[in-house]
């Protein structure tokens, strides 16, 4: 047996404290089910539930596009957020989100400590059908996902226990912060008349600006200095992945609606809409260029579809996620084109696809909002109010400088305490073995040689 360090005990004892600490909190009476609406209930039990199958749709939306020898260290790291991030939540993250506000900049930590009082609190005012501690579970889900998306930048190259430590802090000083200024109603981008309807800037910008932080500090691999083409792993794991992110981003816009409502169902129907438009467009736009109808271009489109219409879903009308989608896609895909032409290795186009397509839809939210579709949102700049507009820009900009430099610096800050980035034989050998030591299936590869196409074994 291996010496024990403080270094490799430290995550088990800062677990076993927290599971100490736990027992003391007072168990609560339950909440009265008879104040509550059981219809809105339900759906939001289901919608939770499709928003947590997002994970690991996108643990197999990245594992299949990695290198063989990284499947499975790419995937572990979306779904290990499902672990640590659903304990932090109960200890101070949902009260850091959604507790009393500081001055609309964070939520009191001590307000839900340990999720104290949220079991048979007040029903959260923007959900007043639903029991408190279904909407918290709801937000977790949202929680968990985020640091996620960061992965498909970092991947090949970053340590596990460094990614660990950087889920952790970047979810209480990055996403909490933006989900209290967004979505808490003394939050002081909601009090400036920021709209995001379910998470353009809490998820999506601050990840891709997060993605962004990563390139830079993990720097370039060798296979992308080598120029080395890294054909995916496993496209039918894309196909996967895809299904069950635009499956469970059902979950995701419509149940931000907080109940079984009309608005849900525009948000529905403008989330198929966009993210359909956005999988076409951004193949029809690559066989323009002279490419091949590819499968990982349409699944790759529709994932930014649904990225743009994220905070647009309850506030735009259907014809116009149309628009929305098809832009999106094709500033993304340009996006992606001008990286590849320069030194950012951005793995999987993290930033091009989710930082940009937040941002995309930001400005579009502030363009086709309507109060035809909701009554609590506002007119955006298509129908005359060009100050809304200026109010999502605004937003979009604090958040975008907000989330890449306090993640640059976590990152740095890791950095210092742990290496953040494995050896260059680990990085050779993969991620799969040297971080895990487990190893991918065996199976055949094609490889295109000018004769024609060759099989070529994959070795254990």
């Amino acid at each position: 047996m291996k010496k024990l360090s403080l270094r490799t005990s430290a995550p088990f004892l800062v677990l076993l404290l927290v599971a100490g600490f736990s027992l003391f909190v007072p168990s609560l009476s339950n909440f009265d089910d008879g104040k509550y609406n059981g219809a809105d209930t339900a759906w939001m039990l289901v919608a939770t539930s499709l928003v947590f199958i997002m994970t690991p749709g996108l643990a197999f939306f990245y594992g299949g596009m990695v290198h063989r020898k990284n499947v499975i260290s790419t995937m572990i790291k979306s779904l290990i957020a499902a672990g640590l991030v659903s304990v932090l939540w109960i200890v101070v993250g949902y009260s850091l989100c959604f507790g009393e506000s500081f001055h609309g900049i964070i939520g009191n930590p001590l307000t839900h400590l340990f999720f104290k009082g949220v079991n048979s609190g007040k029903p959260w005012p923007g959900a007043p059908t639903i029991p408190l501690s279904l909407f918290a579970f709801f937000q977790l889900m949202f929680a968990i996902i985020t640091p996620g998306l960061v992965v498909g930048a970092v991947a090949e190259r970053i340590r596990f226990t460094s990614f660990l430590l950087f889920v952790a802090l970047f979810s209480l000083f990055v996403y909490a912060p933006l989900a209290h200024w967004s979505w808490h109603p003394q939050g002081f981008l909601a009090q400036m008349g920021e709209l995001d309807f379910a998470g353009g800037t809490v998820v999506h910008i601050s990840a891709g600006c997060a993605a962004l932080a990563g390139a830079l500090v993990l720097k370039r691999r060798q296979v992308h200095i080598d120029q080395r083409e890294i054909p995916p792993a496993n496209i039918p794991y894309v196909l996967i992945g895809t299904g069950l992110l635009w499956f469970g981003w059902f979950g995701f816009n419509a149940g931000s609606a907080g109940a079984a409502s009309s608005l849900a169902v525009s948000a529905f129907a403008t989330t198929n809409t966009a993210a359909a438009a956005a999988g076409l467009s951004w193949m029809f736009f690559d066989v323009m260029k002279g490419k091949k109808p590819s499968v990982l271009g349409f699944c790759i489109g529709a994932v930014v579809g649904l990225v743009a219409i994220t905070p647009a879903a309850g506030f735009v009308a259907i014809p116009q996620s149309i628009f929305i989608g098809v832009v999106a896609a094709v500033i993304s895909n340009l996006a992606v084109h001008i990286k590849s032409k320069s030194s950012l290795d951005d793995t999987l186009d993290v930033f091009p696809c989710h930082g940009i397509g937040g941002m995309v839809g930001m400005l579009m939210t502030g363009i086709f909002a309507t109060k035809a579709v909701n009554a609590a949102g506002n007119n955006g700049w298509f129908y005359g109010n060009f100050s809304f507009f200026l109010i999502q820009l605004k937003a979009l900009g604090i958040v975008v400088a907000y989330s890449f430099s306090i993640s640059y610096g976590i990152l740095k800050l890791i950095n210092a305490i742990l290496p953040l980035r494995v050896t260059s034989k680990e990085e050779e050998e993969g991620l799969d073995f040297s971080q895990h030591a487990e190893k991918y299936m065996q199976g055949t590869l094609l490889i295109s040689t000018p004769e024609g196409l060759k099989e070529e074994l994959i070795a254990e």
